[in-house]
This record gives C-alpha cells, sequence and structure tokens, in this order.
C-alpha cells in the first residue's frame, strides 16, 4: 500500500503494516530498511509526533523470561488501583491488536486503524525528509502505542523491551521505576555469547537516579546490573534480597503466594502456574511498591485484586482436561529447563506427550535435550512463522536426543487432532518450544480464530 493512501480499514492497516520491515519474522520479501544500530530514527518518528511517549509515567520492563509475566502483573494492578493504564508488549498471539492495551484490553480495530493511518503519514514524511530510512515494524508499533496512550490520557504505561535494552525502540522513555527480570542466554547473534554481554545490553534501560528492581540472577548477571546502578545513581532493589516469597497452595486455576516486601506483607493469588511465576509476582510487586513510595495510591486490596485477575496466555496454560491440554511458550533452554521441572510439581498425569515446534536461530539441541526424557511420545509440527523448522527436521533432532517414541506433522492443528486421539483421560499434552506453537496450540483447542497473514507463511503451509 502505498504510504500517502488513506487507510480506512483494520485489514488495510494490517497490510501497512505487514509491508514494513519486520524483524521477528525476517521474511526475504520485505523491502530494505536502512539500518540504523542507534534510537535515531524511532527518536525522529516520535519528535515528529509531539513526543507521546513522555504522556504517562513510565515503568520499564527488560529481561530474557519473565518481563511479559511481570509486566502483566504491574498492569493489572494499577488497573485494579484505579488508575488509567497502558500495557505495551509484544510479539502477539492472536491479533496484532494484543500488543497495544489500554485498561486491560487490546484496542479495537477502528482504533487501531486510525492509529495506522495518522502515523502512516509522519513515517512517509520520515522518509522523505530525513535521511534516517522508513521505519520497521516494531518500531511504528511503539510509537503507535506512545500514540495510543497519550490520546487515551493514561496515568500509568507499563512497557515490555522486545529485545534487547539499550537499543531496543521502547528505550525513548523517561520511565519511573524500571525492572530486569531473569537473564539467561538468547539472540546471542545479536546481544552477545555471554550471560554478561547480555546483561550489558538488558542493563542499558537503567536511567540516572531512577529505582531499579532486579530479579533473582545469575552472579555474573547480578554483577553487571549492580555495576551499572552503581555508575547511574540508580538504587537498587534486589528480589530474593530484599523481597522474599514463600509458596502457598495450587491448583489448575492458580497458585498462591505470601510476598514479604519492603514496605509490608502481601498474601496473593495468581492464575499462572509454575515456580518461575512466584519469583515474578515478586518481582512486579517489588515495582509496585517503588510506585507507592514515590506517592502514588496502591492499597494491599487493589495488589491483591490485581494479581488475581492477571491475563497472561501461553505459560503453562491450562487450556483443556481430561486428556489436560498445556500451552506453554518456552523457547530456550533456561525456559525449557524451568517450564518442564514445574511439570510434576503442578500437575498430576500418567503420560507425557509433547507437541514441540522451534524457531531455525534458537537452541533446539538443548531443549530437546532437556525433553527428551520426560516426553513418552514426541510430535514434531511447525507454527506458521516463517522462521519455523521443518517438522522432519525437528523429528530427527527428536530422535537424536532420544525421544521414545517420534511423529511428525505439517500443522500444529494436526498434531493436536493426533494427540487427542492416543491421549488417555490421564495424560498430559504439552504444546511448546516456540510461543507461535503454543499460540496454535490455544487456537485449536479454544476454537480462536486468528489473524493470517498469507504472503508470511512457509511454502508448505499457504
Amino acid at each position: 500500500m502505498a504510504s500517502t493512501e488513506t487507510i480506512g480499514s483494520y485489514g488495510q492497516a494490517l497490510d501497512y503494516l505487514l509491508a514494513l520491515v519486520d524483524h521477528e519474522r525476517q521474511s526475504p520479501s520485505l523491502p530494505r530498511q536502512k539500518r540504523i544500530y542507534d534510537l535515531r530514527r524511532v527518536a525522529g518518528f516520535l519528535d515528529m509526533l509531539g513526543r507521546p511517549q513522555d504522556s504517562a509515567k513510565t515503568v520499564h520492563i527488560a529481561g530474557t523470561k519473565g518481563k511479559g509475566s511481570t509486566a502483566a502483573m504491574v498492569d493489572s494492578v494499577l488497573s485494579a488501583a484505579g488508575y488509567r493504564t497502558g500495557f505495551y508488549s509484544s510479539p502477539h498471539l492472536h491479533t496484532f491488536r494484543e500488543r497495544i492495551q489500554r485498561n486491560g484490553k487490546p484496542i479495537d480495530e477502528r482504533e487501531f486503524a486510525d492509529l495506522v493511518n495518522h502515523l502512516s503519514g509522519m513515517a512517509h514524511r520520515l522518509d522523505e525528509e530525513t535521511d534516517l530510512g522508513l521505519v520497521t515494524l516494531f518500531e511504528f508499533m511503539t510509537a503507535m502505542a506512545f500514540q495510543c496512550f497519550a490520546q487515551g490520557s493514561v496515568d500509568f504505561q507499563t512497557i515490555e523491551v522486545g529485545l534487547g535494552g539499550r537499543l531496543d525502540a521502547t528505550n525513548v522513555v523517561s520511565p519511573i521505576v524500571c525492572a530486569i527480570t531473569s537473564i539467561s542466554l538468547d539472540h546471542m547473534a545479536i546481544l552477545g555469547d555471554t550471560v554478561s554481554e547480555i546483561a550489558a545490553d538488558k542493563a542499558g534501560i537503567i536511567k540516572e537516579g531512577v529505582p531499579v528492581v532486579l530479579a533473582p540472577q545469575s552472579v555474573e548477571a547480578a554483577e553487571v546490573i549492580r555495576a551499572v546502578s552503581r555508575e547511574r545513581g540508580a538504587p537498587l532493589i534486589q528480589v530474593s534480597e530484599d523481597i522474599k516469597w514463600r509458596h502457598g497452595d495450587s491448583d489448575l486455576s492458580g497458585q498462591s503466594v505470601s510476598i514479604e516486601g519492603r514496605l509490608g506483607r502481601y498474601e496473593v493469588h495468581v492464575p499462572l502456574l509454575g515456580s518461575h511465576q512466584l519469583e515474578n509476582a515478586a518481582t512486579a510487586l517489588a515495582v509496585v511498591e517503588c510506585l507507592i513510595e514515590q506517592g502514588h495510591n496502591i492499597g494491599e486490596e487493589a495488589i491483591a485484586r490485581g494479581m488475581s485477575k492477571v491475563k497472561w496466555p501461553c505459560r503453562l496454560e491450562v487450556l483443556a482436561q481430561q486428556p489436560t491440554i498445556v500451552a506453554d511458550g518456552a523457547h530456550n533452554v533456561y525456559s525449557m529447563e524451568t517450564m518442564l521441572a514445574s511439570l510434576n510439581q503442578y500437575f498430576d498425569f500418567e503420560r507425557l506427550i509433547v507437541i514441540a515446534g522451534f524457531s531455525r536461530d534458537k537452541s533446539v539441541a538443548g531443549m530437546l535435550e532437556a525433553m527428551a526424557p520426560l516426553a513418552d511420545l514426541a510430535i514434531a509440527a511447525r507454527s506458521r512463522h516463517p522462521r519455523s523448522m521443518a517438522p522432519g527436521a525437528v523429528a530427527q533432532l527428536m530422535r537424536d536426543s532420544g525421544v521414545k517414541e517420534v511423529e511428525q506433522f505439517a500443522s500444529v492443528s494436526e498434531a493436536v487432532v493426533r494427540a487427542r486421539e492416543v491421549a488417555h483421560s490421564r495424560d498430559l499434552v504439552l504444546g511448546t518450544g516456540s510461543l507461535f506453537v503454543a499460540a496454535e496450540l490455544r487456537e485449536s483447542v479454544l476454537g480462536i480464530e486468528p489473524e493470517l497473514y498469507p504472503d508470511l507463511l512457509p511454502p508448505d503451509l499457504r
């Protein structure tokens, strides 16, 4: 679509966005985009819009794992406290609109299209009048989120970093609190080969004098974050040292946790499973306490209510029972090991049937090494994502890793049909290996109609 053409519908808005360079998908059919290894382009774009990122108080959250869950918890608590809230996250599961939420709900198709229409003209001007080039899809969506929140006069915006921290398009904000969740090896071709290098990149969100909440880390990651915090005079709150938590009861609807914060003790129920979600809850609570210390009115009842209502799908999400069907978007070795360790703690099952697919740029062998001893049957499938591995290649890696029994199907939906055919009532069916596989499992089980982007599908799924 020409950049000067009026965008009048949601479908036209998607067409415009999908014509932008999308580094998440890296489709070779997309146009060339000028590479800029700093924030000049997104900053220039936002300047043309009147700096909407400055219109609300900002919580900025980075990390390898847990940043989305933690951000969703913070947003839910702020909403429960009566504030108007904006929440920006990525990627989406079923629709682009999920990425931009206001007051706990994705914006509607009309507002989405109007925002794209307004911003597309500015993007065209930026490309024509400067040497910065055309914004990428993520830069455009980030600007859309800030513009949406400014137009909606939100009180707080909770912003999840897309990738890394230092050069992420979201790192144009001036936060009042930032947080860094668990750091592990991921996106190494971009962020660095070691945990220390990745931590240094994520520490790029730390601002002069702004409190930093640090989730439990490896020694090398913690040392890097502490050093940057000292250098920038940023007060550091360390979860597990300054904030403690204790696991309570759990069932398939969620789990209870007692959190000993710096300002008090909080008894909350979180509708998310996994021991890692207790760490995320403690991290979110530490962020909320920083906001309370700054004078914002967030009571204990709002904290409890917000935590109990948080929604963050495809993270050990129970979709059906008899057999139990679970979706989890684990996509690196650390997250796979963490998720698998939670299975016996939270679920009572006989056999484990795994539906798995992976992106080509991930540590697939390491994830399968963790999975192989536990899986009674592994079904290889591919998501619609253009970076997804072919099922045959996944199946061979499964066999090489020692999985007892392996099958393969062209799509996740076909794999779900097969899993249900062979599963007994007390078996556990787990869809994992990629957030996109987990999302497609969710669509298949719950009957969700997804947005389809045919030009970006792998050739064998078109």
